[in-house]
């Protein structure tokens, strides 16, 4: 495929995920479409001239021929509306933890998969409250946030893993202590409720979470529909629509304006609002007759972002059901 049809696709399937993003957090209604095929049409045109020069010395004119040849390429994208009951069961259902370990096995931080796609961890929460529409409460998080610090510590010292067992086909995550920071261990200790001391902590994944044992990490995980909503929490909103009461406004026990940037979603995903379109914006659209746009120096939500499409990826893509398809020319070059 042509670079620049690439890129185009790219930046629409971003836009719309974007666009979708602000929409929840206005409380409208969200609407995918997928790209159903590329197709390119080619021209090739002549043009066939003469031309005359004269010579004013000799007094003899002379006819010369001109010949042109324009070549143009010009695309053209139909794209495809993602619904039905089997879309629907896969964005409301719980991101399957097969998805999780492949995220974190394959180079993504455990804190930036687990901030964002797990809601309960034993009786750590990370603001349940903000996976549907705006809360006007503060839902907790603090020490879900605090056990996230800890975990990335050990990831980064490599001294957790996860993988399944091979008996069970559970998710099993393992723990070998840091002799140099024994701090930190105790402390996981106390958030998890864990009261033996062990040479290796090995846990498997429980996502019943009706049902709690020893040695397991009792887990709720996001559905994408409600990472969508966690995600869309932190939009900066433009006063004006503020004002005109178009958003839920989430109030501290005092009555101060919470910032949503304190959550974990917040410390890794941001999206910005201006009135005029920004220039330095990695993605932008136009709703409510503002702009909205993550910035391109924002490498914290760019990953973010990049992550949350790939789990749509995973988990919802490809739903297509026949419908009436949009098709769309493109200015070829």
């Amino acid at each position: 495929m042509h670079p620049a049809y690439n890129q185009a696709i790219v930046n629409s399937l971003g836009q719309q995920m974007l666009l979708n993003l602000v929409r929840l957090r206005y409380r409208d209604i969200p609407y995918f479409l997928e790209v159903g095929s590329v197709t390119a049409s080619l021209s090739l045109d002549t043009t066939v001239g003469v031309g005359a020069d004269i010579d004013l010395g000799a007094g003899s004119d002379f006819l010369k021929p001109n010949l042109g040849v324009t070549y143009s390429q010009r695309p053209t994208i139909s794209y495809a509306p993602l619904q039905g009951k089997d879309l629907l069961q896969r964005i409301f259902s719980p991101i399957s933890i097969d998805a999780l370990l492949a995220m974190t096995q394959s180079g993504w931080s455990i804190e930036r998969v687990f901030g964002l796609c797990i809601e309960r961890l034993n009786d750590l929460a990370n603001a349940p409250g903000a996976s549907g529409p705006t809360p006007d409460y503060v839902p907790p998080y603090r020490r879900f946030k605090r056990l996230l610090a800890l975990l990335r510590h050990l990831q980064l010292e490599d001294r957790i893993l996860m993988g399944l067992d091979p008996a069970t086909q559970h998710l099993i995550v393992q723990i070998t202590p840091d002799p140099s920071h024994p701090e930190i261990l105790e402390e996981l200790r106390t958030l998890l409720g864990i009261t033996e001391e062990q040479t290796i902590y090995r846990f498997e994944i429980n996502t019943n979470i009706l049902e709690p044992k020893n040695q397991q990490w009792d887990v709720r995980v996001r559905s994408i529909s409600s990472v969508l909503f966690y995600l869309s929490q932190n939009i900066e909103i433009p006063e004006e629509h503020r004002m005109a009461g178009l958003v839920t406004l989430t109030k501290t026990a005092d009555g101060r304006l919470f910032d949503w940037g304190e959550t974990p979603g917040g410390m890794m995903f941001r999206v910005r609002s201006s009135r005029e379109r920004p220039v330095n914006a990695f993605l932008a659209v136009p709703y409510r007759g503002a702009w909205f746009y993550i910035a391109d120096d924002d490498l914290q939500s760019k990953s973010s972002f990049l992550l949350l499409q790939q789990l749509f990826r995973l988990q919802a893509g490809q739903v297509i059901h026949p419908a009436p398809t949009l098709t769309l020319p493109v200015g070829g070059q």
